[in-house]
């Protein structure tokens, strides 16, 4: 399992957990936090393997290991 793999398997668990979140004001508002930072590290880290140089590489990485 590479890493960009393990990353979309873990996006795809908290989407999971965000549905089941209850259906109130606070349960949304983490539920789209969740979302947004849950799905956001593997298009990430897909986009740092796509880096012309190394530096730009680390650079994306870093923004995924942020996420």
């Amino acid at each position: 399992m590479t890493v960009e793999d393990g990353l979309i398997e873990f996006a795809v668990r908290a989407m999971k957990v965000a549905q089941s979140l209850p259906d109130t004001q606070s349960g949304k508002h983490v539920g789209c936090q969740l979302l947004r930072s849950g799905t956001s590290p593997a298009p990430n880290c897909g986009e740092a393997q796509s880096a012309e140089f190394r530096k730009d590489f680390v650079h994306k990485l870093k923004v995924a290991l942020k996420e």
